[in-house]
């Protein structure tokens, strides 16, 4: 009689460690996610120093990024209940070709001898072909996440894949503008545009066909159907939370604004970049953090409490005085603003109906593309016209929109069923 080694009984008997999101989805797909995600993140700023450098007003330059914003706006959830309908490739694909050509057109257009109206048309044209790369991404993943992986490991894999998620978008915001000082000062104020019209067609395209691309929600009927009403996108659980990422983007355009009109008063415009950049790095940090935040620290109890500590660190404002200080204020916004960004996101997608996931990812990452544009607009009609203190009040507005949901997103959870860490 033969007896089985013990080496081989435990082989045998042992059960297959649970697939890691990396190997469902692959390490190329998160590089190509990433580097896709740049021309987003330049085309605001990208726009605003075309204008002002090609058109000399800073007025309508502000007005420009506020039309990308906009365009962003009206049809950045069309384009999400498109990708919900009919899978992710089609759309972007087809967005990829239309915003690298709106690029360019409005670069053209801007140097031409065409009316300032026109100028925002064409920006419009810039916000509404835009591709929402990081959306679809977190739809891809939170759709691999619940399908394809074990309901045991799907809590933790979720809050870490969120947590990715923005940290990926905080470095890619804050390396964005870099990029475009970059380019804007070796070539020329056009190449961030091109530049961004090229990476747009290929890293896009890339990620359009990518093969994960192809797949559509399980939840989704033959015809494409959702089980789910669209009525279900304008319950007031899901709207709160569009209502505090509007804050969080705000807070963003607001901030680099003021920053700048601050440091343009001592005579370092060139450096409010760097000093945004010791928020961008620990807010980045501390959003990959919060994947080990305990499960009893409830997704409403951390949106409260960070975007408290951002509504703490923008009061600040009113008492700096000089650079130092300006990076003590803004290394505190950092802890809060890249977990409260994190918590938002998460609950985004605890509460997505079924099979509008890709819908509710547009919805929110519109909400901030549409808070960044107008706030940097406003920020700096303020900073031109009435000065630098009156403009560093916006980002404590704008935190304080964030916090004011969080307490609204507090009473609603609470009378809501309870969710696991929702």
């Amino acid at each position: 009689m033969t007896h089985a080694s013990p080496s081989t009984s435990s082989v045998a008997t042992a059960t297959p460690p649970a697939p890691s999101l990396i190997r469902t989805a692959g390490i190329p797909y998160f590089l190509i996610a990433f580097i896709a995600r740049l021309p987003f993140a330049m085309m605001v700023v990208g726009v605003l120093t075309v204008v002002v450098s090609a058109r000399g007003s800073l007025s309508l330059g502000g007005l420009t990024s506020a039309a990308v914003g906009l365009g962003t706006a009206c049809f950045g959830p069309l384009l999400g209940a498109a990708a919900d309908r009919f899978g992710q490739r089609f759309v972007l694909l087809a967005l990829a070709i239309a915003n690298g050509a709106m690029l360019v057109v409005f670069t053209l257009v801007v140097y031409g001898e065409a009316a300032d109206l026109l100028v925002l048309v064409a920006a419009f044209g810039i916000g509404a072909t835009a591709p929402q790369v990081a959306p679809m991404s977190r739809s891809r993943l939170v759709t691999m996440i619940t399908e394809r992986m074990p309901e045991s490991v799907r809590p933790r894999t979720l809050s870490g894949t969120m947590a990715y998620e923005s940290a990926a978008d905080e470095t890619v915001f804050v390396f964005g503008p870099f990029l475009v000082g970059i380019l804007a000062s070796v070539i020329a104020p056009w190449a961030p545009l091109i530049g961004a019209a090229l990476l747009t067609v290929v890293f896009v395209g890339g990620f359009a066909l990518h093969p994960s691309a192809r797949s559509v929600s399980i939840h989704r009927g033959d015809d494409g159907r959702a089980p789910s009403s669209a009525s279900e996108l304008f319950h007031p659980r899901l709207l709160v939370v569009v209502l505090g990422i509007l804050g969080v983007g705000m807070f963003f355009g607001t901030m680099l604004t003021s920053l700048t009109s601050f440091m343009a008063d001592r005579g370092a415009a060139e450096e409010a970049g760097l000093l945004y950049g010791v928020m961008g790095v620990g807010s980045a940090l501390l959003a990959l953090g919060v994947a080990w935040l305990p499960a009893r620290f409830t997704l409403r109890a951390r949106w409260l409490v960070f975007s408290a500590i951002l509504l703490g660190g923008t009061l600040l404002l009113l008492l700096v005085d000089a650079p130092a200080t300006m990076m003590v204020a803004l290394a505190i916004m950092g802890v809060g603003i890249g977990p409260t960004l994190v918590t938002q996101y998460s609950l985004g997608a605890a509460r997505s109906p079924l099979g509008r996931s890709a819908t509710v990812m547009t919805m929110l990452g519109s909400a901030v593309v549409v808070g960044q544009s107008i706030g940097a607009a406003v920020a700096g009609e303020l900073a031109e016209n009435v000065g630098t203190g009156a403009a560093l009040a916006l980002p404590i507005a704008a935190a304080g929109v964030a916090f004011a949901a969080a307490l609204v997103n507090w009473r609603l959870s609470a009378t809501a069923p309870r969710v696991a860490s929702v």
